[in-house]
C-alpha cells in the first residue's frame, strides 16, 4: 500500500509529540508492507536524511500563504509521480489544501488534538480558534477512518466534531523500547548527567504552556521542601512561559529545589528519565495521550499523572496509585508527600518497563495502524 503521509515538523528539526510520533509510525510502517511518503515543514536537510522518503516541502519561518501553497503543489506532484492508495493526515493545516483529493483519495486522519481547542486555552482569539476548526473541519468529514490515540481524544472527535464513532479507531502511540533500554544504574545515570547522587528527584518534560499545569507543580513544591529539604524538582523543555515559570520559582524561594534545565538532548532524554525517582506528569487539559509517560516507564521510572485526557488509560490498569485524584496543587502535594515518605508504594523499574514493552512497542502499533489503513481502502 503507498500511502502519503501529510504532517508538520520533521523531529530531527523540532521536536514534539507530533513529529515523534510521525517519526517512528514512518520508521515502521514498511515492515508491515505499507509505503509511506512523507511531507513535512523543514529544510532541505529532511530529504538528505530520510533519502528522499520524507521531503519538506515548505520553511516553518515562511508565511502561512506560502505554506499552504507549497503544500498542495508538493501533494500533488507526489499524487501524479505515483499511485496514492492512501492519504493519512497528522495535521489538519496542511491537508486541507489538498481537501478536493481527500475526496477522489481514501483518507485517514490521526487526531493528534484539537487544534482550536489548544489555541483558545493557550489564549488566541475567538476568530483564530474558529478558522482553526474549520480547517479541521474541512478534513475531517472527508476521512473514510480517524485514528485516535485515546477514548479521551475519540470523545473529543465526537462531542466537538460531531464525527461519528463508528469512523473512529483508537490506536495507542508507541515506544522505541530499544532506546529507552537504559542499563545503567540510577547513580550511574546521575553522575553521567552531573545531577546529584543523595536527593530525590522528581522530573517533568514538559512544552512551557499553561495547560500543561508546571505552575502547580512549582506552587507545591513551596509545601514539599518543608518536609522534605532535599527534595529536586527538575523541569526540562521550553515555551512561551518558561520566563514565567522562572519567576515563580524565584519569587517562592525554591532555587535550591525547583530547576528548569531546558532542552534535555534527545540522545539524553532516556538517561534523564532513569535517573530521576520518578517523573511527573501534571497536566491541566487537552492531554490526548502523553508520550512521555511512556518514555518514562520504558525507562523503568514510574510516572505520576493527572486524570486529564488519555493519562490515566495508561497508567490505570498498570499502576492506579499513581493517578492523581484532581489536577489541583494540593492533591500534587499529597500524593507526592506519601511517595517521598514512602507510604505510597510506586511500581519497580522491571514492571515499569516490562509494561511498557509488553503494550507499546512501535512494531505493533504499527500493525494497528495498517489494520486501520486497510478498512479505509476497501
Amino acid at each position: 500500500m503507498r500511502t502519503l503521509q501529510i504532517g508538520d515538523d520533521w523531529l530531527e528539526e523540532k521536536e514534539g509529540g507530533l513529529a515523534r510520533y510521525f517519526y517512528e509510525l514512518l520508521r515502521h510502517l514498511p515492515a508491515t508492507g505499507t509505503d509511506p511518503k512523507g511531507l513535512v515543514i523543514g529544510s532541505a536537510r529532511v530529504a538528505k536524511s530520510t533519502g528522499g522518503r520524507v521531503v519538506a516541502f515548505a520553511r516553518a519561518d515562511q508565511s502561512l500563504l506560502k505554506r499552504v501553497y507549497a503544500a498542495r503543489r508538493a501533494a500533488l506532484a507526489e499524487i501524479k509521480l505515483e499511485k496514492v492508495d492512501l492519504i493519512a493526515s497528522h495535521f489538519a493545516l496542511y491537508a486541507a489544501p489538498i481537501a478536493d483529493r481527500l475526496c477522489s483519495i481514501p483518507s485517514v486522519v490521526h487526531f493528534h488534538g484539537p487544534w482550536c481547542a489548544e489555541s483558545g486555552i493557550e489564549g488566541s482569539t475567538g476568530l483564530n480558534a474558529r478558522f482553526k476548526k474549520f480547517v479541521e473541519m474541512t478534513v475531517y468529514t472527508k476521512a473514510k477512518r480517524l485514528i485516535v490515540l485515546s477514548r479521551s481524544f475519540q470523545q473529543e472527535l465526537t462531542n466537538r466534531y460531531g464525527i461519528s464513532e463508528d469512523l473512529i479507531r483508537i490506536v495507542p502511540g508507541g515506544i522505541d523500547v530499544d532506546r529507552f533500554h537504559v542499563n545503567v544504574s540510577r547513580s550511574a545515570a546521575r553522575e553521567t548527567l552531573g545531577w546529584p547522587i543523595d536527593r530525590p528527584i522528581v522530573l517533568a518534560v514538559r512544552r512551557h504552556v499553561h495547560r500543561m499545569g508546571l505552575e502547580n507543580l512549582i506552587d507545591a513544591a513551596k509545601s514539599l521542601v518543608q518536609n522534605h529539604p532535599d527534595l529536586l524538582i527538575l523541569i526540562g523543555g521550553s515555551g512561551p512561559i518558561t520566563n514565567d515559570l522562572r519567576r515563580r520559582v524565584a519569587d517562592l524561594g525554591l532555587e535550591s529545589h525547583v530547576r528548569l534545565v531546558g532542552r534535555i538532548d534527545d540522545v539524553q532524554l532516556p538517561l534523564a528519565y532513569r535517573a530521576a525517582n520518578m517523573s511527573i506528569v501534571p497536566s491541566q487539559a487537552l492531554e490526548g495521550f502523553g508520550l512521555i509517560t511512556l518514555e518514562s516507564l520504558a525507562s523503568g521510572t514510574p510516572v505520576l499523572v493527572t486524570p486529564v485526557g488519555g493519562l490515566p488509560e495508561i497508567v490505570l490498569p498498570f499502576a492506579p496509585q499513581c493517578i492523581f485524584k484532581d489536577t489541583s496543587t494540593a492533591e500534587m502535594e499529597s500524593v507526592l508527600n506519601e511517595v517521598l515518605q514512602g507510604t505510597r508504594a510506586l511500581p519497580t523499574p522491571e514492571a515499569c518497563r516490562s509494561y511498557a514493552v509488553a503494550k507499546y512497542s512501535w512494531p505493533q502499533i504499527a500493525r494497528q495502524v495498517r489494520a486501520v489503513y486497510d478498512e479505509a481502502v476497501r
